[in-house]
């Protein structure tokens, strides 16, 4: 499908989806986004869905402000695919083994390493920028700081909610490796840190929604943001880096005998702010569950953890700030889906598939996602479809 309008906005709202199937809370933060003064224009992933202050599966663009609820709390969360020499043929029949390998090297839920992991050490990882990176911490916000030890040691770890690892075939028999994750807990403490400054700022206090509070352009708590926000999203981005190397290791422990090889790694943002240039003005573009799909931009839309997942590759659209939408996106609010489906359920829809089975990730049960193929197919003019994956292990947080 093509976008459809949502009319009465002061700005162009343009909906990859059908504005029927949208839930009135989320079409109400779309109308409340749309008020603000700095706004540009939106551009509605066919997932989009409730979400604070901001639909998850948005992409909001303004000119001289950003609103860190825009982007999530999770800053810089995102995907990374890798494509192996493996086959189907190569995997065994019981992946439990595997499965098991991986949670022991990669801590999931709120774990972290014993100690922080040396990426001199992981194969193939490259560490140049490693200490610049880490050399900017000192220059965030003296709220979080005391957090460093922590986010040092949860570097190359995967977290919880819909966080995941892992291990696709794709319709030809080739084997993936994939992962999503983010900032950790540091993003989601200098997020909620520069949202409390924000909303207390004059010029925020007339808004619809409190949580749409913004820095403007040109003043001190701008840059502090900014500053805050690109080192989280770096932090985000080496996170899933280190996951990956580690996970490349235990499938070439594993597989030893048939010496698999990767491909470049596929990796893209989902939550996150970009400087980018459209109709002659350069605006702040966020991506709220969105990932960027310019001309050949290379991407990762995952469904559930019993559905599988696309990678596909951007057609460049600006009237949807060269976006796509960054999953299926949830139909359900997790504890709606805790009432609906039953552990019986999660095993009768996750068939086939070694992952968790239990109550602990019933909140996660395909059903309580929109179907990822319908997804696809309302972003045709956005991405073109690459691959087709399905998942033969999951590794949930």
């Amino acid at each position: 499908m093509s976008y459809v309008e949502v009319p009465g906005a002061k700005v162009p709202i343009r909906m990859w989806a059908d504005p029927a199937t949208v839930e009135g809370s989320a079409l109400q933060q779309l109308q409340n986004v749309a008020t603000l003064p700095w706004i540009k224009g939106l551009a509605v992933m066919p997932d989009v869905h409730y979400g604070k202050g901001a639909t998850v599966g948005s992409v909001i663009a303004m000119q001289g402000a950003v609103c860190p609820a825009a982007v999530g709390v999770d800053i810089g969360c995102g995907m990374s695919a890798v494509k192996t020499s493996l086959t189907a043929n190569d995997l065994p029949g019981d992946l439990s083994r595997l499965r098991s390998r991986i949670e022991q090297v990669i801590p999931v839920g709120r774990g972290m390493h014993d100690d922080p992991v040396d990426p001199g050490r992981l194969h193939g990882f490259g560490t140049a920028g490693w200490e610049g990176f880490w050399g900017r911490f000192d220059g965030i916000a003296e709220a979080v700081k005391f957090r460093q030890e922590r986010a040092t040691k949860q570097m190359g770890t995967l977290g919880s909610g819909n966080h995941f690892v892992e291990v696709c075939t794709d319709t030809t028999g080739s084997v993936w490796l994939m992962l999503h994750s983010g900032s950790r807990n540091i993003g989601k403490e200098l997020a909620e840190h520069h949202i409390g400054i924000a909303q207390k700022l004059p010029h925020n206090q007339g808004l619809v929604d409190r949580d749409l509070a913004v820095f403007v352009a040109d003043t001190p708590q701008m840059a502090a943001y900014r500053n805050d926000l690109f080192w989280a999203q770096e932090y985000a981005k080496y996170n899933r880096s280190i996951m990956m190397a580690l996970l490349k290791d235990v499938i070439r422990k594993e597989f030893k005998k048939a010496k698999p090889a990767f491909e470049p790694e596929i990796s893209a943002h989902h939550n996150y702010v970009a400087e980018e240039r459209y109709d002659g003005m350069d605006l702040l573009v966020t991506r709220k569950g969105a990932i960027r799909a310019g001309s050949g931009d290379y991407g990762i839309i995952p469904g559930s953890m019993g559905t599988g997942s696309y990678i596909v590759k951007g057609l460049g659209n600006e009237k949807a700030f060269n976006s796509a939408s960054h999953g299926a996106g949830r139909r359900m609010s997790r504890n709606a889906a805790k009432r609906r489906f039953s552990t019986k359920d999660l095993e009768e829809q996750t068939r086939g598939v070694e992952c968790r089975k239990d109550s602990g990730v019933v909140d996660e049960i395909p059903g309580a996602y929109k179907p990822i193929e319908q997804v696809i197919d309302q972003q045709r003019d956005l991405v073109e479809v690459v691959a087709k994956l399905k998942q033969v292990v999951c590794v949930k947080g």
